[in-house]
């Protein structure tokens, strides 16, 4: 059971990780596009990376388990704690910093199904702040969202490689 745990807990924060760090490693090249191209390509990632995304958030529920499964006095258990911080922060990332931008990026779109229903997800305080965002936001908007893939890229990596570490530790 221990075992099953443990791969699935590395597997879905890797999956979760591959995500993040896609994004930030596609960083230099979009700083380059103008503003109508960047707007056309970052409409692109809405389908796939929602769908996508679901691991991010049971990925968390995994390392808790993981957690709760490995006893205090275990030299693996700090390893899935910071592990599990990591997770949990790279989420609350998401949640800060991306996701408010997203409305922004998606307000032109007519999204369907799961990826509506994601997006609708504070609506209120996506909508002030698309109102408050002009054309001449688009760079700060882009910045956000851009940089804030870097913070979630370096919280998924150490967060995925402090897991690896406490399934080694267990032996």
């Amino acid at each position: 059971m221990l075992l099953i745990v443990q791969v699935v807990t590395v597997f879905l924060a890797s999956i979760a990780m591959s995500l993040a760090v896609a994004h930030a490693l596609e960083l230099p090249g979009k700083l380059r596009l103008n503003k109508e191209n960047y707007i056309a390509t970052q409409t692109i990632y809405y389908p796939g990376f929602t769908i996508g995304g679901i691991a991010e958030g049971v990925s968390i529920v995994a390392a808790l388990a993981l957690l709760l499964l490995t006893p205090a006095s275990n030299r693996a258990f700090w390893w899935t704690l910071v592990g599990l911080l990591c997770l949990v922060a790279m989420h609350a990332a998401y949640w800060v910093l991306t996701h408010p931008v997203n409305r922004f990026w998606t307000r032109d779109l007519s999204l369907r199904g799961v990826s509506a229903g994601f997006f609708a997800v504070g609506q209120r305080q996506r909508s002030q702040q698309v109102r408050a965002g002009s054309d001449e936001k688009w760079i700060s908007f882009r910045n956000r969202w851009e940089y804030s893939h870097v913070v979630r890229a370096v919280f998924s990596a150490v967060g995925l490689i402090s897991l690896i570490v406490s399934v080694a530790l267990r032996g």
